[in-house]
């Protein structure tokens, strides 16, 4: 679902971006004079200027930036727009006292999604002159469903007022329609989020909270050390704010799960190699995009294996992007059952981490920028994550206080590897 919202996001997008181009590519194929190039090239500032207030969705605020600059677009007397419960959630410009004429109209509008029209002498007008000769009444729709009206007050061509108001209401509903698709997808990543958080073992937090047990008499000092790196780990994978974060704080709650799982296996079980180059530590990523797949080499690559094994984080500037791997020299397993439990994890569970990440990182940054598993029976499991070092909307959000660690990078045996 989330890679379908991001493709009709794209091909909308794309779509309206294509009309206005060959509309001008026309002018200037048929060398019209530059007041008419100078016109349309306004009428497309004017289009982009109201897009971003759209894109927040239909209400008060977002309608009271957005009808200035439709009422300049439009070149009328004045524009309305009104949401989805019949409510006015703005008026700019003037023959508001015409407003109570056009209730009916409006409702009917809601009523039936097809547009309708008033005369100026069809109602009853004491105020001489009226800069209202005709008002187009136009729904506003998403999906084949009414999610308000446009309502258009001119003083101009009847037909010329249809026409107008009708491409003006599409280009409006198209921008709403982003905006709920863009809705549906953050809170399809929310609810992905939740679902990583649920997976977070339970039999880690049992054996973290274990093993400081066990070294609360024999090393105080270190369970102490080792209780601040779990409630930092616990505050920051299960904090309130934000879809995305950045690498250097995705690398500092790996750093605080390893000291907890080498405190549990042993130095000699559990070897860490952090490699991470200091210029991508800025780059921002789906938030929990790394600990899962740590999690996963530890758990499912290192855990059953004779004698433990080695854990590599690696990190580095690759161009436009970063080049981020987690590897493991573990069991790995047949790529063929890999990919069968990838595409059944939903039901069973299994490598649940590594489907939900890559499903992230396609909705985030594209079809291209999916995770790439190597592994074989035997032979341990790589999993590479390209990101780009900008995404339009991609950005961190600061924690909030109740979120904020307690410490910063950790400092128990994991830290400084």
């Amino acid at each position: 679902m989330a890679e379908l919202l991001t493709e009709r996001t794209v091909l909308t997008t794309l779509a309206a971006l294509a009309v206005l181009g060959m509309f001008v590519l026309l002018c200037r194929a048929r060398r019209v004079n530059t007041s008419v190039e100078d016109a349309t090239l306004a009428a497309l500032h004017r289009v982009t200027r109201a897009a971003p207030y759209l894109r927040e969705g239909l209400n008060q605020e977002s309608a009271d930036k957005t009808g200035p600059h439709l009422r300049e677009l439009l070149a009328c007397v004045a524009v309305g727009i009104v949401d989805g419960d019949g409510t006015l959630l703005t008026w700019d410009g003037e023959a508001n006292h015409h407003y109570a004429d056009l209730r009916t109209k409006i409702e009917h509008v809601l009523r039936t999604g097809k547009r309708d029209f008033l005369d100026h002498g069809d109602v009853v007008c004491e105020q001489r002159p009226c800069p209202m000769r005709h008002a187009a009444v136009v729904p506003l729709e998403v999906e084949g469903h009414v999610r308000g009206v446009l309502t258009v007050i001119a003083d101009g061509d009847r037909k010329r007022l249809l026409r107008a108001a009708a491409e003006v209401a599409h280009h409006v509903s198209t921008q709403l329609e982003l905006a709920e698709l863009q809705e549906s997808k953050e809170r399809l990543a929310q609810a992905e989020v939740r679902a990583l958080r649920a997976q977070i073992s339970p039999h880690f937090i049992y054996n973290a909270l274990n093993t400081i047990s066990s070294l609360i008499r024999t090393d105080p000092e270190h369970a102490r050390d080792l209780l601040q790196e779990f409630a930092d780990f616990t505050r920051y994978s299960f904090r309130n704010s934000g879809l995305y974060t950045t690498l250097a704080d995705e690398i500092r709650n790996i750093d605080r799960y390893l000291t907890l799982e080498s405190a549990r296996f042993g130095p000699d079980r559990l070897n860490v190699q952090l490699k991470i180059a200091p210029e991508v530590l800025p780059v921002v990523v789906p938030f929990l995009a790394l600990q899962p797949l740590v999690e996963n080499a530890v758990r499912h690559g290192l855990a059953n294996k004779p004698g433990g094994g080695t854990v590599s984080v690696t990190a580095e500037d690759n161009g436009s992007e970063a080049l981020i791997s987690v590897d493991d020299d573990g069991i790995g397993m047949d790529p063929e059952l890999l990919d069968a439990e990838l595409a059944n994890a939903h039901l069973t569970g299994a490598h649940v981490g590594l489907g939900n990440i890559n499903n992230r990182m396609r909705a985030t940054f594209g079809n291209d920028y999916g995770l790439v598993v190597e592994t074989e029976r035997g032979a341990g499991m790589k999993v590479i994550m390209r990101v780009p070092k900008f995404a339009p909307g991609v950005r961190p959000e600061p924690l909030t206080p109740v979120d904020e660690p307690g410490v910063g990078l950790a400092t128990g045996p994991a830290a400084g590897r």
